[in-house]
This record gives C-alpha cells, sequence and structure tokens, in this order.
C-alpha cells in the first residue's frame, strides 16, 4: 500500500482574493466612470459651444429700430448676408467641438491607462516637452488662430464686405482661420494674418453713408445752395431706382467749413452697404447739372506758370 504525504504539496494560491477583486471588479468600474465622466464633460461643453453658436448665428443690429423704414430694408440690404453669418458660426462651432472632443479624449485615455496601471509619466512630461516646444515656435500660428476664432465668432466682417485693416484696404475675398485675403481697388491681392489686424473699418456693414462736401464761392446765397442740395437729394431718394439704396431721407447739415477757395456745405445720406459710392457718384453728376442750370459756380483753381524771361 502506497502512503502518500500530502503535506509537502503547497496548494495555497500567489494571488490573493483581494488583487483578483481590484483586476475584475473595481478597475473596470473605475475605468468605466471616468470614460461616462469624461463623456457628460464633453457633453455640457459641446451643449454650451451650441448654444453660443446660435447667439452668434442669429446676429443682431445695434441701435436699429424694426418700424423704421431702414430696419424693414435690412434684411433685403444683404440678402445672403443671415445664410452666411450662420454658415460661419456653424463651421467655428464644429471646430470648437472637435478640440474640446480631442482634448477630453486625450486626457481620459491618460487617465485609464493610469487605472491598469501602466506608467503614464514618460507619456505627460513627453507631451510636456512637445507642448513648450510648440509653445514657442508656433506662438505667432496659435495667435493668429485664436484671433480669427474671434473675428469669425464676432462676425467682425465677411467676404464680399469692404474692410480697412490699417495696411490694407478692399473688398474681403476669402476669410480664414489663419490669414485673410482681399484685394484693393487696383487688383492687387493681400495676405493679412489675423494676428497682425489690430483694428478693422468695415464699411459694409449694416448701413453706409455718403458724406458730400459741396463747395461754392464765397460770393454765392447760402440759402439757395442747401435748398437746391436739399431738393437733388430727396427726388434721387425718391427715385425707384434708389429706393433700396437710400434708406434715409437725406439731410443738409449746413456750412461745414470756410476754405480758401469757398464755402464747404456738406450733404449726408444714409445707404445700403457698400452703396455710398454708388450714391456719391451719382449725387455729384447731379448736384453738378443743377448748380448749371441754377447759375451756381463751384471755384476753380488754375496752376500759375512763371515763365522765365530770356537773358
Amino acid at each position: 500500500m502506497l502512503d502518500l504525504d500530502l503535506s509537502s504539496f503547497d496548494v495555497s494560491w500567489d494571488v490573493p482574493a483581494g488583487k483578483a477583486y481590484g483586476w475584475f471588479v473595481e478597475a473596470p468600474l473605475s475605468i468605466i466612470l471616468t470614460i461616462v465622466v469624461g463623456l457628460a464633460f464633453r457633453w455640457f461643453v459641446c451643449r454650451s459651444i451650441d448654444r453660443l453658436v446660435k447667439r452668434a448665428g442669429q446676429g443682431a443690429v445695434p441701435g436699429m429700430i424694426a418700424n423704421t423704414k431702414a430696419g424693414e430694408l435690412l434684411a433685403e440690404m444683404r440678402p445672403g448676408s443671415n445664410a452666411r453669418r450662420h454658415q460661419r458660426a456653424e463651421t467655428m462651432g464644429s471646430v470648437l467641438k472637435s478640440i474640446v472632443t480631442g482634448l477630453t479624449f486625450g486626457v481620459v485615455a491618460v487617465m485609464v491607462l493610469a487605472k491598469m496601471n501602466v506608467e503614464v509619466a514618460p507619456i505627460i512630461a513627453s507631451a510636456g516637452i512637445v507642448g513648450v516646444a510648440l509653445g514657442f515656435g508656433a506662438q505667432n500660428l496659435v495667435k493668429d488662430f485664436l484671433s480669427g476664432v474671434f473675428m469669425i465668432l464676432e462676425d467682425q466682417y465677411g467676404v464680399g464686405d469692404t474692410v480697412d485693416l490699417g495696411e490694407a484696404t478692399g473688398t474681403v475675398e476669402a476669410v480664414g482661420l489663419r490669414v485673410t485675403r482681399l484685394r484693393d481697388v487696383n487688383g492687387t491681392v493681400w495676405y493679412v494674418r489675423n494676428g497682425e489686424i489690430l483694428r478693422v473699418g468695415n464699411q459694409s456693414q449694416n448701413w453706409a453713408r455718403t458724406v458730400l462736401d459741396v463747395t461754392v464761392t464765397y460770393e454765392t446765397d447760402l440759402d439757395r445752395v442747401q435748398d437746391i442740395l436739399q431738393k437733388v437729394a430727396t427726388t434721387t431718394y425718391e427715385e425707384e431706382a434708389f429706393h433700396n439704396v437710400i434708406i434715409e431721407p437725406p439731410e443738409v447739415w449746413g456750412v461745414e467749413r470756410f476754405d480758401k477757395d469757398g464755402v464747404v456745405v456738406r450733404l449726408v445720406l444714409k445707404t445700403a452697404p457698400a452703396q455710398q459710392w454708388l450714391v456719391a457718384r451719382a449725387m455729384r453728376q447731379r448736384i453738378k447739372a443743377e448748380f448749371d442750370r441754377a447759375g451756381i459756380k463751384m471755384p476753380t483753381t488754375f496752376p500759375t506758370v512763371h515763365i522765365d524771361g530770356e537773358a
């Protein structure tokens, strides 16, 4: 009969019950909770971005009264402005949500790796080094990008607007997150970095104004001049061709200044966006014709030529 001594065998397990519980219960629950919190944070931020995009897409016209002629014609001035603003706001919302999604998933991935006992310190250190390097090397790029984001969100200008960006003035042909492309009156295309734009003068947003300074001789009856200017401007305002171009009754502001050549009388007309130059050209031609019929002379300056006599 073979007698076996079982006391020499070690039948204990190397993995205790606590470690097994941590691997199969605690760690998965912690990972799931981390993912759920990350998704909830992403949902909350994206919802806030959607609200911001909705407000930016609706836009607003400060100081405009709805029951005035200017308020009624506002939507007719720029037929595609609302659609353009809404589209640009949606684009910016998509970009912002993509950034939030990438950052959230990156943080969640690092936290999940830490829950799985993976050494994440080298990953964080590498990311920090890369971030510092990019921060020093791409400062202008980040500045341009952030400036472009706020320009688009605030709808400072858009494609088709006539703007003054300081060094360059012209019609905007493209608006990007880094650069703005515009073409001046001579046909030159300018590329302006958004981060270098310190101020923007938009000449075609909401409404514009035609300012005409008419110079007459000192011998001219100024009351008669103002009556003629008011008559010409009002007649133009009432014409069907200028119904949606001149949006408010014109005003003669009176004597603006005294020049060496004559007296300057100012006439102003509120116009639709980017229509001030069309109105100015039409008004100059009509004022000149009316002055000729009324016998009103505008001062002229002739150059003086000195001819030396022969020695």
